[in-house]
């Protein structure tokens, strides 16, 4: 079959589409599903690069966001069949653990997700464990299926689960553009709050505004926080979205209301932050971490992908033979919304 791999690691320079054997059924809940469409992500860029503690076997094939159809199955599955339309779950866990059986998925011992622990979704067809695989609405086209599932799902924890954001507060998201602040912006507005995006992109931020965007800054050129207060009525936000870590935490602390909480999920710029332990305590600040989600909170964002309250902003849709060239758009983060891959 054909497929998106590296063979080493490296820069996009690395990535080549080949011919790799197509996955067949190997234990009795497993799942081979023929993809339709598949979805770039930011954590694809970090597999190029190698990870520390991941040992891959090459070729390896990238890519954790996909969605296709049941193609076969092992004997004892029993949640979906042959000729189904499926969503996958990115997130790989044991099932066995004491996080696992306690709900918790996100947290398991031996967690990974589909293109970096294992082989992904950027190919022909791919296998799944049975509980990865849920059945997609009718209504929903393969680009948005596969531009849905890790971004939407990592906003959804980070604001709901973890921040518990309130209806009225305000949210303040860095970076508008990436798949994660998108599903964020949207998150928030599906819950009431006041969203408030950055960008060092003015065209980005005017999209932003059309998707419902409260207030919008470019961190190239405005003092951020001093922005967020002058738009809070000086408050400051409640919750911060920061994945960008060094760059902008310092930055994400000051515009920060009293009381309030950053929740993040990555450091893109850098993974080492401080924080002045005296502003913290005094302000009543809580740093939230946040990675993913567990089965329960996949299953809310398939509801709300069906009932359409929840829809991805999709960037560029490439065919699968260009994944050299969607993994470039997506190192130059030009992007606004999700690069998809369309296989069939």
């Amino acid at each position: 079959m054909r497929a998106v791999t590296i063979r080493g690691y490296g820069g996009v320079d690395a990535v080549a589409v080949e011919d790799v054997p197509r996955p067949v059924v190997q234990g009795p809940r497993d799942v081979v599903v023929a993809v339709r469409a598949a979805a770039l992500n930011h954590l694809d860029l970090h597999v190029l690069g190698g990870l520390p503690g991941i040992t891959h076997t090459f070729p390896h094939v990238l890519g954790a966001d996909g969605a296709g159809v049941v193609e076969a199955v092992g004997p004892d599955v029993t949640r979906v069949k042959v000729g189904d339309r499926v969503l996958l779950d990115p997130g790989l866990s044991c099932g066995a653990c004491e996080f696992c059986l306690d709900g918790e998925q996100s947290l398991c011992l031996a967690y990974g997700i589909l293109g970096e622990h294992a082989p992904g979704t950027c190919a022909e067809a791919v296998r799944v464990p049975e509980v990865n695989c849920w059945v997609l609405p009718e209504a929903v086209a393969w680009s948005d299926a596969a531009a849905y599932p890790l971004a939407t799902l990592t906003a959804w924890r980070m604001l709901t689960t973890r921040a518990q954001v309130r209806p009225g507060e305000t949210v303040l998201i860095w970076g508008i553009g990436g798949g994660v602040a998108l599903a964020a912006l949207g998150i928030a507005k599906l819950l009431g709050a006041h969203a408030i995006v950055t960008s060092s992109s003015d065209e980005k931020l005017a999209r932003a505004t059309a998707l419902g965007a409260d207030g919008t800054i470019n961190h190239a050129t405005q003092d951020v926080a001093k922005e967020v207060r002058r738009l809070s009525g000086r408050r400051g936000a409640h919750v911060v979205v920061d994945s960008v870590g060094t760059k902008t935490w310092e930055t994400s602390t000051r515009a920060l209301a009293r009381g309030g909480r950053i929740v993040t999920c990555g450091g893109t710029s850098g993974s080492m932050i401080t924080t002045d332990v005296r502003k913290l305590f005094w302000h009543h600040w809580t740093i939230l971490g946040s990675t993913m989600g567990n089965h329960r909170e996949f299953g809310q964002i398939v509801t709300l992908l069906g009932s359409g309250q929840l829809r991805p902003v999709v960037d560029r849709v490439f065919p699968l033979d260009d994944g050299p060239a969607a993994f470039r758009r997506l190192a130059d983060g030009q992007q606004f919304g999700k690069i998809v891959l369309e296989v069939a």
